[in-house]
């Protein structure tokens, strides 16, 4: 797969998340606009709370390759995947971080 396939890939994942994300949660977060409770739905039974979990996880680890990245590449603006990660969900921030780093990587000049 060339590099252009995977980035219109990670584009519409990115982009289905998002709309997916909106269907699903807007609506009854519309009607009770308490994100704590918002939060804590994710964790009613033990397999909700197994995938909340892991979501949370996925985050944290989004994070710390972020944030090596930036120390180690000079990869700039992952803080806005990080954001993003929150909400809508760790996929639209994961899948913007591996075209950021796709795109800094082709400007260096440096193997994927």
């Amino acid at each position: 797969m060339n590099e252009k396939v995977f980035s219109l890939v990670l584009w519409v994942l990115l982009i289905g998340f998002t709309i997916a994300f909106c269907i699903l949660v807007l609506p009854p977060f519309f009607q009770q606009a308490d994100i704590l409770a918002a939060f804590a739905a994710g964790f009613v039974n033990p397999y909700a709370a197994g995938y909340s979990t892991d979501v949370v996880f996925c985050w944290f680890i989004l994070c710390f390759w972020v944030s090596y990245e930036a120390k180690t590449l000079s990869i700039r603006n992952g803080w806005v995947c990080l954001l993003l990660g929150i909400v809508p969900g760790v996929a639209v921030g994961f899948a913007l971080y591996l075209i950021i780093r796709m795109r800094h990587m082709n400007r260096i000049g440096k193997d994927l």
